[in-house]
This record gives C-alpha cells, sequence and structure tokens, in this order.
C-alpha cells in the first residue's frame, strides 16, 4: 500500500455526476469519476502539449512522437508486446494528437486498471525509440500524408485552416508535412519528450467501476516522480492579415470540395455556451439549417455540416461542403446567406428549443460510456481548470437566449473576415474572390 504525502490537495465534489480530484505533491492532476453500474474502466492520460507548441521545423513531432510511444519499451520491446498485454485481457489501447493537447487512453474491464496504468506509464516513461521502428514509422507517417493529401474532403480541412492562419502554428497540418517528417531524428524525439512531457502539464482521468483512492495510487506509483517543468508558450492567434482570402487548389476532381472559415471564440470566453447553440442550429444533425437549406431545400450537396474549433486565446468556425463543380458558386452564396440569417433574424423559439432539447440528448445518451466519462471530466480540468458536471452545462445551455446567438453571430460571421478553402478543376481564384467580397 502507497502512503500519499499529507501535502496532496485534494477536492472532493458531489454532482449528479459524482467526480474527485487531487493533485499529487508535483502537480500530476487526479481526476475519477465512478460508475458503479458498468464493469470496464477507462484510463485516460491527458498532456498540454501539442502541434500548436511545435516550432516551424518540428512541425508533425508531437504526431510523430505519439506513433513512436507504441513501438516498443525496455520492458516491452517488441510494439505487439504493448498492444497485447491491453488486448489481452479484452481491453482496447490508442491515442491522438491535437492543436493544443496529445492523450493516451486504455479502456479495459475494472479488475485490469492496475495493467492499463502499468503499460500507459511503461510507454511514456521508457520508449526505446529503435532506429529501426523509428525507420518504419516514418514512412507510415509519410503514406499517411500522402492518403490525407490525396483524399481532398480530408485535405481540404487542412487547407481552410492555412488559408485563415497562414504564417502561425495553427495554420500547419497535425501531422506536419513530408519534409518535416523526413527531418525529425530520434535525438529530436527523445528531447521533445523529456522537455514537453511535465507532471504539472498532465491530467490523469479515470471512470467506470473505480475507486478515487485506487486511482490516486496508482498515478503516484507510476507519475509521482515525473519532474515539472515551465508551463508551455504560445504565439498569440490571429487570423491572416489579408482576409477575405480565397485558396484554391486546382484538381482534376468530379466534385468540388470547399470550406468556409471564419475566427470563433477562444475556449476561455463564456460566450463558449452560445456560440455551442450557433452550432447546433447551423449544422447539427439533419434538422440543421444547412442540412434542410442546403441539400434538402436546394440540393447542392449530399455533404454539408459545420463545426468550431476553440483554442486557448482563438477559435475559429467552418462550413464544409462537396457539391457539383459547377455548382460550388452557388453552394458558397447559399451558406452564405444562412450566415447573413443568423445575423438579422432572431431564431425562432420553438427552433432553440429544439436545439436545445437535442444538446440535452446528445450530451445525456453520450455519457453512458466510461470512456466517455473520462473524456468529459479529464477534457475539461485540462482546457479549463475546472470541472462541470452535465447538470452544470446543461443549465448554461438552457440560458441560451435567442438574442445572444443573434449578437454573437453578427460579431464572428463578418463577411471581412472570411477565409474560402476549395479543391477542384479550377484555373483561377478570381471569381471565388470576388463571392467574398459581397
Amino acid at each position: 500500500m502507497i502512503h500519499l504525502p499529507a501535502t496532496i490537495e485534494e477536492e472532493r465534489v458531489l454532482f449528479p455526476m459524482e467526480y474527485q480530484k487531487t493533485i499529487l505533491p508535483n502537480g500530476v492532476r487526479v481526476v475519477t469519476s465512478r460508475m458503479s453500474h458498468v464493469r470496464s474502466a477507462t484510463l485516460i492520460l491527458y498532456f498540454g502539449v501539442g502541434a500548436r507548441h511545435e516550432t516551424d521545423q518540428q512541425a508533425g513531432i508531437s504526431h510523430f512522437l505519439e506513433h513512436m510511444l507504441f513501438k516498443g519499451t525496455e520492458r516491452r520491446p517488441d510494439p505487439v508486446e504493448i498492444t497485447a498485454a491491453i488486448e489481452g485481457v479484452g481491453g482496447m489501447l490508442n491515442a491522438a494528437t491535437d492543436r493544443e493537447s496529445t492523450n493516451y487512453w486504455a479502456k479495459v474491464p475494472s479488475d485490469a486498471l492496475p495493467q492499463a496504468f502499468d503499460v500507459l506509464a511503461d510507454m511514456i516513461t521508457n520508449s526505446r525509440f529503435d532506429p529501426l521502428e523509428l525507420e518504419k514509422e516514418r514512412r507510415v507517417i509519410i503514406e499517411e500524408i500522402r492518403g490525407i493529401y490525396d483524399t481532398p474532403d480530408d485535405y481540404i480541412h487542412d487547407l481552410i485552416d492555412t488559408a485563415l492562419w497562414d504564417g502561425h502554428p495553427l495554420g500547419r497540418p497535425i501531422i506536419g508535412s513530408i519534409e518535416t517528417v523526413q527531418g525529425i531524428s530520434r535525438d529530436d524525439l527523445q528531447q521533445y519528450l523529456t522537455a514537453q512531457y511535465r507532471a504539472n502539464r498532465l491530467v490523469i482521468a479515470a471512470a467506470g467501476d473505480i475507486w478515487h483512492d485506487q486511482v490516486v495510487e496508482l498515478a503516484a506509483k507510476y507519475f509521482g516522480n515525473l519532474p515539472t517543468g515551465p508551463e508551455p508558450e504560445l504565439t498569440p492567434a490571429s487570423p491572416r492579415p489579408d482576409l477575405p482570402q480565397a485558396l484554391l487548389l486546382s484538381r482534376p476532381t468530379e466534385q468540388a470540395h470547399l470550406c468556409l472559415g471564419l475566427p470563433a471564440l477562444s475556449y476561455r470566453d463564456e460566450r463558449r455556451f452560445v456560440q455551442d447553440m450557433l452550432d447546433t442550429i447551423l449544422s447539427s444533425g439533419m434538422s440543421s439549417r444547412l442540412f434542410k437549406e442546403i441539400r434538402e431545400r436546394l440540393g447542392l450537396a449530399y455533404e454539408v455540416y459545420g463545426y468550431f474549433r476553440s483554442y486557448a486565446d482563438a477559435g475559429q468556425s467552418v462550413v464544409y461542403a462537396g457539391t457539383d463543380v459547377a455548382q460550388a458558386p452557388r453552394a458558397i452564396e447559399a451558406i452564405q446567406r444562412e450566415l447573413t440569417k443568423l445575423q438579422v433574424e432572431p431564431v425562432p423559439e420553438d427552433e432553440l428549443e429544439r436545439a436545445k432539447a437535442l444538446r440535452r440528448g446528445r450530451i445525456v445518451m453520450g455519457l453512458e460510456d466510461s470512456r466517455a466519462v473520462a473524456s468529459w471530466i479529464g477534457g475539461q480540468e485540462l482546457v479549463y481548470g475546472e470541472i462541470l458536471t452535465p447538470d452544470e452545462v446543461i443549465a448554461r445551455i438552457e440560458a441560451v437566449t435567442s438574442e445572444a446567438i443573434q449578437a454573437l453571430a453578427a460579431t464572428l460571421f463578418q463577411p471581412e473576415h472570411t477565409a474560402l478553402a476549395i479543391i477542384g478543376p479550377y484555373d483561377d481564384p478570381a471569381p471565388f474572390q470576388a463571392l467574398l467580397a459581397h
């Protein structure tokens, strides 16, 4: 039994979703939520470092490192041993790299939680970075880059980032480029791991058939000696100064793929709940405005949707559509009309209530799984430094008014701040640039 020092700061909060939080002496935050009705446990390690923290020369190193931590440790030199240690008990193991964070997770039967801790900690602290495995994985990532580039409905989302944030880390693909990935060395990866994966940037989240004290004990055993480091520095984000701007990639495609992008709120802005409702009304489901207008009424696209991305000091809103090559201008104009409509007309109360009901239902149904609950508590702790329960989030959503949505739409959807990215068999961006000037 590990006895934790008395200096550990602890916070116990009981809500309809119960969670507990402990901060280890080295700054590692441990958050848990017990779900007595399940027999699984999900463990997620959130590190507050991602693609945005890279230099131009390092672009893609966060993603490369994430891959390499699965490629063998001192105790498990064969990569298959890592996955077998989790899959051998029926579990799942994976990871993801984002712009401001990277996470590693395992979902296992609850009695295998110690095994999940052992495997993830082994990956983080004892990876070998075997030169042969490194070169194999470099080739794999380069093929992944080529695959994205050859898939226009994927690549267009990298292109809109460039169109909106060109020259800033937010405008680079998370995966990096072939050139930067080719230049990343074994020493680069080891130094990046040592510099960035620090205790004060780590949130350990667990949910399921677990007990908080058990998780804290395991966290102290495996991560209690992880050193702290300076807080990561971010280059302040601002959209490129020459907006509105159309970025065209000419390709002989059968369909035009386009994204309209605009600045949006950071996750630190309290209006984020209003933005969430704006997103719901615009693009959530087949009852959303984009779906009903662009697909159902006008028949301009099979796939049309929008999304918001929020960062520490900035954000972006994006609308995607895949449309007939000849109909791309009409699709762009139709999307612009929907954005304008949100600025000039209040959302009817019945539509707003339906959107709120949709969000309530999605939140409730989305938290039936231990991984979803671990993501809920861990992601909020990492991003906000506090955890709102589902009931608290729903209360914030219920408080959103039609007037607040209209005011935010008027703030965000300004034509002079619009970026357009388009992939298709076009030679001249000028007609698309002219559409943005209206």
